[in-house]
């Protein structure tokens, strides 16, 4: 696409000064303004980062470890009448969980399909100033998880959230290297007041996003 836009200006390669310029910039990877509100211990960022996304709408839950993570599934999915059947990412810190402690859930590994009701993700980081989830795609990742099930459980480690986005892209960088094809940026459930500004959750993905927030040693 870039390509074709590229062409269509006419442009021919930049100027040797302002490839240069181009190639420090992307390098350097400069600093906006960063919201006070973020800069914050990292208790602290993590009390932040449930506060936006309850407010947002979404829900938290928080256990101790990844033991207690197929108990907080179960009881989350209990008390929204929703059934035991879901569609896991399979990422290695999910398969690692001991589901068979909650032998009524059903599990598949992969991508999600339509008929999907609810999905399980693996959260890659949390940001604090505005409660978003960062989910970039990977073979252990599928981006359907994120789209076409009514409801999103997102299990995301403490040590994990950062405060500000500069940070979370800093993170990406460091672990992944490369980008993602995809890269998701989760802020509440689906919505949208576009019909006569009434709010309606669910309109473009998830209806409900729940996050399973573990409390791990950087948490």
């Amino acid at each position: 696409m870039l390509t074709a836009i590229r062409r269509g200006l006419r442009r021919g390669p930049l100027p040797q000064d302002q490839a240069a310029m181009l190639d420090g910039r992307l390098a350097g990877h400069p600093r906006h303004l960063i919201p006070a509100r973020s800069q914050l211990p990292h208790p602290q960022q993590v009390d932040l980062f449930v506060r936006n996304v309850e407010k947002e709408f979404g829900t938290v839950d928080r256990v101790p470890d990844m033991d207690a993570v197929p108990g907080a599934v179960a009881d989350y999915l209990a008390t929204q009448n929703l059934p035991g059947s879901l569609v896991m990412a399979p990422h290695p810190e999910l398969q690692a969980i001991p589901w068979s402690a909650r032998p009524l859930l059903d599990i598949r590994e992969g991508r999600a399909q339509a008929t999907d009701a609810v999905s399980v993700q693996h959260g890659f980081a949390g940001i604090a100033e505005t409660g978003t989830l960062m989910l970039p795609s990977a073979p252990e990742r599928p981006v359907t998880l994120n789209l076409l099930a009514d409801t999103e459980i997102v299990v995301l480690r403490a040590s994990a959230i950062v405060g500000a986005y500069e940070e979370a892209w800093d993170r990406l960088r460091a672990e992944i290297g490369a980008m993602p094809r995809n890269v998701m940026l989760v802020t509440g459930p689906s919505r949208s007041a576009d019909i006569e500004q009434t709010l309606e959750l669910g309109a473009h993905g998830p209806r409900r996003l729940h996050v399973v927030l573990v409390e791990d040693a950087g948490g």
